[in-house]
């Protein structure tokens, strides 16, 4: 008799089919309707595409045949979508079907030749390498182990790169964990669910960024010790490449790979002028190689004589370092966010803040609702801190699918000020240089944003894309400072010392004013920072 779960795999596999069937369909009437624009019917002789589709007098026959290429590409890469689901279910199938085969009393050793068989049957029916079969087989089964993952590739609503990001962000994650990541991120009824745009709507890079953060904060093993571990891994490597090129690549801390890239491109806008050739994207090796094959910073900057590299104006590389209140002062383990790379552990959060590192700005997260309270502004004028602010808010460019997040993009007016846009932070966003050219030449058309908020894009065909930024979560809380009715230790949190509670859990709380502690403001022998670690109540001030 079959399982429930197979009964299920089935019946998805049935929805995949027909959904298939109906993009094929959609497709076979938009090529009927092209055929009919590039044939040159006259106007009113609509009748002979059948299914009731026409040529109207009003119709710019070029436009209508440029959106219908868009309209084909998206029912493409649905289909792709649904094609790789069903791929997914036999490869995971197969195997599934081999160890049924497979006689009970088989030992480990023949268990294990079985499943190779039919991982080398697959890697031959699909012409790929074994390893591409294996890493095929390992993905499928975990996507086809959770449902709405499956479900939603089976539909086409994501790629098969959006479930395969899935797969590898889930491992090492127990059963409940695996579970409670993809309720959060499909299922619009899950306690918490991620907000904004969906998985499919989002490009995979970004889709793994959000996936990433979220997995980082609730890993069962704080992200102190995975970072250990890392840190005990590090390594440099080689790789021969063709056209007598090669690849070196470090695997360093967060924060030090984050320094390295922040000098050599500071260096590399210090070196740009009208007599520099080169782009941004050569400089920075020809920086890295002269900095690490010289005896010092004071020499020439790859092939440009004359050029002595401490010599060179460098600009400030300005790095976003977002903390919890809590986690700063060292009450809870809660991750902290790197701008440009994502999460990073507390004690290295800390380390940056208290160590003053150069061009690194601390910016303070309310405990309530995760919401940032204030980013350091010692000695900024008030434009900089508001940059800094939609730096904070917007993550990257804002435009659909951009993922570039340096310090160069642009702090851009959606509405100009010519037309009535104001400087304020529901006007403001962040645009790369690209796409902030495109913005003004085109009918690309942004969306206002709000003070926490991204804007979304509205495209020139009238495609509305939504809002790709991060949305925080409650920070977490020490459990001391909890009323006792609100107590909780969350099941998933590695640290024993902190509760993770969402706004609707916790009572209504606001400070005596809005002055909460700014560390900056205090010093190491500062008496209030034994009372702020004795009582709960010192909070505010």
């Amino acid at each position: 008799m079959a399982s429930s779960s197979g009964v299920g795999a089935g019946v998805q596999g049935v929805h995949a089919s027909v959904a298939a069937l109906d993009a094929l369909d959609a497709i076979s009437v938009l090529d009927r309707e092209d055929a009919f624009l590039a044939s040159g019917v006259a106007v009113g002789s609509g009748a002979a595409l059948g299914s009731g589709v026409g040529v109207g007098s009003g119709v710019d026959v070029l436009r209508r045949r440029y959106e219908i290429r868009l309209e084909r590409l998206e029912l493409a890469a649905r289909l792709e979508a649904q094609l790789a689901a069903m791929k997914a279910r036999d490869a995971a199938e197969a195997i599934g079907f081999q160890q049924a085969m497979t006689p009970p009393d088989a030992s480990i050793q023949d268990r294990t030749y079985a499943e190779m068989s039919v991982v080398e049957e697959i890697a031959g029916v699909l012409t790929v390498s074994s390893a591409a079969a294996g890493a095929l087989v390992e993905q499928s089964r975990k996507i086809c182990s959770l449902p709405p993952v499956f479900q939603a590739l089976s539909t086409g609503a994501m790629s098969w790169q959006h479930a395969r990001i899935v797969a590898d962000e889930t491992e090492g994650l127990d059963p409940a964990g695996a579970a409670a990541l993809v309720a959060h991120f499909f299922d619009p009824d899950a306690p918490h669910p991620a907000r904004g745009a969906t998985p499919g709507e989002l490009v995979p890079s970004r889709f793994r960024a959000k996936v990433r953060a979220w997995r980082e904060r609730h890993h069962p093993e704080t992200l102190q010790k995975r970072h250990a571990k890392g840190v005990a891994d590090r390594r440099m490597e080689y790789t021969p490449d063709r056209d007598g090129m090669a690849w070196v690549s470090l695997y360093l801390p967060g924060d030090t790979a984050c320094a390295i890239w922040n000098r050599t491109t500071a260096t590399a806008r210090g070196l740009q002028g009208p007599n520099e050739p080169r782009t941004i994207t050569q400089l920075r090796p020809d920086i890295a190689a002269s900095l690490l094959l010289s005896n010092g910073a004071s020499t020439s900057a790859g092939s440009r004589p004359g050029t002595e590299i401490d010599k060179v104006p460098t600009p400030r590389a300005d790095v976003l370092v977002t903390v919890p209140v809590f986690s700063l002062l060292g009450l809870t383990d809660e991750p902290a966010v790197l701008d440009g790379l994502g999460p990073i552990p507390a004690s290295m959060a800390r380390k940056l803040v208290a160590d003053g590192a150069d061009s690194f700005y601390r910016v303070l997260v309310d405990p309530r609702d995760g919401a940032p309270l204030e980013i350091g502004r010692r000695n900024y004028r008030l434009t900089e801190t508001i940059k800094r602010w939609i730096r904070m808010r917007d993550g990257k460019c804002t435009f659909p699918g951009c993922t570039n997040g340096t310090p160069d993009n642009d702090t851009d007016h959606l509405q100009a000020c010519e037309c009535g846009g104001t400087t304020g932070t529901s006007n403001l966003a962040q645009l790369c240089p690209k796409h902030h050219r495109l913005k003004h030449r085109s009918q690309w058309t942004p969306d206002p944003a709000t003070n926490n908020e991204s804007p979304g894009w509205t495209s020139p065909t009238g495609h509305h894309y939504k809002p790709e930024h991060p949305h925080p979560e409650p920070p977490y809380w020490p459990q001391w400072l909890m009323p006792t009715e609100y107590q909780r230790l969350d099941a998933g949190c590695a640290n024993a010392r902190c509760v993770d509670a969402s706004p609707e859990d916790l009572p209504p709380w606001e400070p005596d004013d809005d002055s909460l502690i700014d560390p900056d403001d205090l010093a190491p022998d500062d008496p209030l920072w034994a009372e702020l670690l004795a009582s709960p109540f010192a909070l505010s001030t």
